[in-house]
């Protein structure tokens, strides 16, 4: 009877210990509940853990930046799972905040449906929409329409014309973010740092990890390899620090 007692209880504890990792996981569920205006479904992939998140991250991979999220065969399938953001989507999730990656657009009423669908989900969630290397063109190109309508916009990796993007006029929250190393010709760190010294706006410069392939490409110092959970961690605080 005690031998079986201890079976018990040590099954009840394996299922217990199981049951509480599987709640630590992020989950990714692919969302078709966006819709705009004028009728278009925008998908995402919404990754989220349990709990009550008070801001969501909208992660817009770049290069092509079409992650076009679907299903096949009843598996969730999409594009550019290597890229920073999106490699690092279960890093933003932790209950405290969400995750939705998108299509990189700078179509403002594409974003504005991810929003609202966001904030019908989890009531009055602050939103930041973030962008890294080419996508940063299209968080420049939204600043001004999204202006005040989401909580802020954070640039990673820019493209070189966020040396002359000046936040200042805006209410919305803009930071920058870039890697001391990266040697991308059209990402060069001096443009984002110039946005700093130029106009006052906020940045985070990263440095270590390691660099493979292409200096453009996601496993480069462009792409934050092996500091992906220190870079996260980072622009996190600096969107906490803003509520």
């Amino acid at each position: 009877m005690k031998i079986f007692s201890l079976c018990l209880l040590l099954a009840l504890s394996c299922l217990t210990q199981s049951a509480l990792t599987q709640s630590a996981w992020a989950r990714d569920e692919l969302a078709t509940t966006a819709v705009t205006p004028g009728g278009e479904t925008i998908p995402y992939i919404l990754t989220a853990k349990d709990g009550a998140p008070s801001y969501a991250v909208i992660l817009m991979p770049g290069g092509k930046g079409i992650l076009n999220p679907r299903m096949v065969d009843g598996k969730l399938t999409f594009s550019f799972g290597g890229n920073f953001l999106i490699r690092s989507c279960e890093l933003f999730a932790d209950g405290h905040f969400v995750a939705a990656s998108t299509d990189a657009t700078s179509t403002p009423a594409r974003i504005l449906a991810i929003v609202q669908d966001l904030q019908r989900r989890y009531g009055a969630i602050a939103v930041y929409v973030v962008g890294t290397s080419r996508s940063t063109e299209a968080t420049m190109a939204l600043a001004g329409p999204l202006d005040g309508q989401v909580a802020g916009f954070v640039h990673t990796s820019s493209m070189n014309g966020i040396s002359g993007f000046d936040p200042r006029k805006y209410r919305s929250r803009h930071l920058v973010v870039y890697h001391r190393r990266d040697a991308c010709r059209v990402t060069n760190p001096s443009s984002s740092s110039a946005s700093r010294a130029s106009f006052g706006t906020e940045a985070i410069e990263i440095d270590g990890g390691k660099s493979t392939g292409d200096d453009c490409e996601a496993y480069a110092y462009h792409g934050y390899n092996g500091v992906e959970a220190e870079t996260v961690a980072q622009i996190k605080a600096w969107i906490a620090r803003g509520a």
